[in-house]
């Protein structure tokens, strides 16, 4: 029988494989940089908590409102499916949150001119408003939380985070699929003529009606 001395002694299952990610076989400096992930995620998700409280939103509505409104300045036409890239969210939660934006007075939907299966979205002058007068807190507060990197950093990091977000989108799919692994195919059909010799072979042999 296996003691809990001896259980406590067993090497704990690696983490990950790739060597890039082991130092000196080890998986500790993998796990730090996914809690401090953890960490720093948690608090940067209070901190869109309290800018879209501070204008009476909650954080998902806030960043949809204020993406609008950046991609609106940089390309003129945001459609539904835009944002949802934009964010990396679905377009049915898109429209959910800006029907919800819509009633709230703060944004606007109008047919695109090009393709009348889609609509535009604006903000409205109640949501510019808004946006103006967090702004001033806003930036404080982002110049704080992201005072710590360089211009250099600050590069490497949004381009790490884009790698990231694409690398994350696959590791789902692959959980996904070792989750629930996909049912055996079932044996291909045999020719005509060899279905007939098995057939034959499965049949039981003939007694001789010959007399002994």
């Amino acid at each position: 029988m296996t003691s809990l001395a001896d259980t406590s002694k067993a090497p704990v299952p690696l983490t990950v494989s790739r060597p890039e990610l082991l130092e000196d076989g080890s998986d500790r400096s993998f796990r730090q940089l996914v809690h401090a992930l953890f960490g720093f995620l948690s608090r940067h998700e209070a901190v869109r908590a309290g800018h879209a409280a501070r204008i009476g939103l909650a954080g998902i509505e806030y960043s949809v409102l204020i993406s609008i409104g950046h991609l609106e300045a940089e390309e003129r036409s945001v459609s539904v499916n835009r944002l949802a890239t934009h964010l990396h969210l679905s377009g049915p939660f898109i429209t959910t949150v800006t029907n919800k934006l819509e009633r709230l007075g703060l944004v606007s939907k109008e047919p695109d001119a090009e393709d009348r299966r889609r609509v535009k979205l604006r903000i409205t002058a109640e949501g510019w408003r808004r946006l103006s007068e967090l702004a001033p807190v806003q930036r404080q507060v982002n110049d704080v939380q992201f005072g710590p990197l360089s211009t250099d950093e600050f590069r490497l990091l949004n381009d790490i985070m884009a790698r990231l977000i694409d690398s994350s989108e696959r590791a789902l799919k692959l959980q996904a699929f070792l989750a629930d692994p996909p049912e055996a195919a079932p044996p291909a059909p045999l020719p005509a003529a060899a279905a007939g010799k098995a057939k034959d072979k499965d049949k039981p042999p003939r007694l001789s009606r010959r007399p002994a």
